[in-house]
């Protein structure tokens, strides 16, 4: 496990070229300049983008919008408009640590059933984080999610989850945005992983499309994401990936 100053630094590097990204996202810009940007912004920290060939993964960074609930890829085709909601998933891996971050953003006047999404699921990541301490368990976290995303009238999908990060950017454990209180793994000092929980306005379910890679809501319906690369610390716990 790399040491916390390292995993600090990781993670001060993604939230910063995420902060830069969030700058430059305006209609008319496409996915494709958004991996251009992650790709500069990255470099200029020092950094390396830990999703470019991550089991063959072709960019830079992810870019989910609207109905894409994860694990989007850019593309010059794929224009912003107004009315968009768009997710930007950065990795930056910075001296053999790795920081993971993510958010929503609106572009230009989405509805307010979309404007209502994007809050509900960057409040559904803080519930996450706000009960992570030495003791906690897993599942405190999930049921922190799910518990204030349905109260929302929104939907938590399960497929995927968090995961443990330092010297890998994928590593044990999973982290479930759903669950119950008290149930699975106990957290420790020093363990260090994502809360990314990603809120549907309509079902849960989804699909991967055919590139292997996209994943979708089932029902058409958009999904918001907002992440965390969180520690635990001796008292609490820290965020990584403030800005």
């Amino acid at each position: 496990m790399p040491s916390p100053r390292q995993m600090r630094r990781a993670g001060r590097a993604a939230a910063g070229t995420l902060a830069a990204v969030a700058q430059a996202l305006r209609p008319g810009l496409t996915t494709a300049d958004i991996d251009r940007l992650v790709r500069a912004d990255t470099a200029r920290r020092g950094g390396r983008p830990s999703q470019l060939g991550f089991h063959g993964f072709p960019a830079a960074v992810c870019t989910s919008r609207n109905h894409v609930v994860c694990h989007g890829i850019p593309s010059p085709g794929e224009v912003l408009v107004d009315g968009d909601i768009v997710n930007v998933d950065v990795t930056t891996d910075l001296g053999g640590a790795h920081g993971d971050t993510s958010a929503t953003f609106c572009i230009g006047a989405p509805s307010p059933e979309a404007r209502h999404l994007v809050e509900t699921a960057r409040r559904c990541r803080d519930a996450g984080v706000a009960v992570v301490r030495p003791g906690a368990r897993l599942g405190d976290i999930g049921h922190a999610i799910q518990t204030l995303a349905e109260a929302e009238g929104c939907s938590v999908v399960t497929l995927f989850g968090g995961h443990g990060i330092g010297r890998e950017m994928h590593q044990p454990p999973f982290v479930p945005h759903t669950g119950g209180r008290g149930e699975g793994g106990v957290l420790h000092a020093g363990m260090a992983f994502t809360i990314e929980p990603m809120i549907n306005l309509g079902g849960p379910e989804v699909d991967v499309l055919d590139d292997g890679w996209t994943v979708v809501t089932r029902d058409g319906s958009l999904s918001a994401q907002f992440e965390h690369t969180v520690l635990v610390t001796a008292t609490g716990h820290e965020v990584l990936t403030v800005s």
